[in-house]
């Protein structure tokens, strides 16, 4: 299990490494190419906005799985123990589930866009490809902290019947 959530982080870093040179080399051709030769590329600012969204998307996971996620933890902060433990499994779990919850939904958008066969204006791609973005990454999301979660269910109970068993003898 290690061994693939290793590897997928992987995947992760290089899609989003791949997409923020693309989204840089987009911008600086963009800029150039309107300050200089006076060519407006309608396709460039494109490519730099679905970048952006696959990154920031890519990104979430990572801020879920470090922790450097924007989080209030005045509650989780005064608790100790086996309820500090457990309001973080919760919170896990909720994450988890709305991931799951989202990366279902996303087939649906999909579905929708494949049908119509709607294009994006300036690169004319299929509009299935910039959704694609909410089915990449809350799959992943689903996937690690679906993994974390296991790990803290785990964690919790292993501990918890030597915790009971102290109790009922001291």
């Amino acid at each position: 299990m290690k061994k693939i959530l290793a590897r997928l982080q992987k995947a992760e870093y290089i899609i989003i490494v791949a997409f923020f040179i693309i989204m840089i080399l987009a911008s600086f051709l963009q800029v150039v190419n309107r300050n200089l030769l006076g060519w407006p590329i309608s396709w460039a600012e494109e490519v730099s906005r679905y970048c952006m969204v696959y990154m920031a998307l890519l990104g979430t996971e990572i801020g879920l799985r470090d922790g450097s996620q924007l989080a209030i933890t005045a509650i989780v902060n005064n608790l100790k123990g086996v309820s500090r433990k457990m309001l973080n499994l919760i919170a896990k779990m909720v994450v988890v589930a709305y991931s799951f919850v989202v990366f279902a939904t996303s087939f649906v958008l999909l579905d929708r866009q494949m049908r119509f066969g709607q294009l994006t204006p300036g690169l004319q791609i299929p509009m299935y490809l910039p959704y694609f973005a909410l089915t990449l990454s809350f799959g992943i999301i689903f996937l690690a902290q679906g993994a974390a979660m296991i790990k803290m269910f785990a964690d919790f109970f292993r501990r918890m019947p030597e915790v009971e068993f102290c109790r009922k003898t001291g």
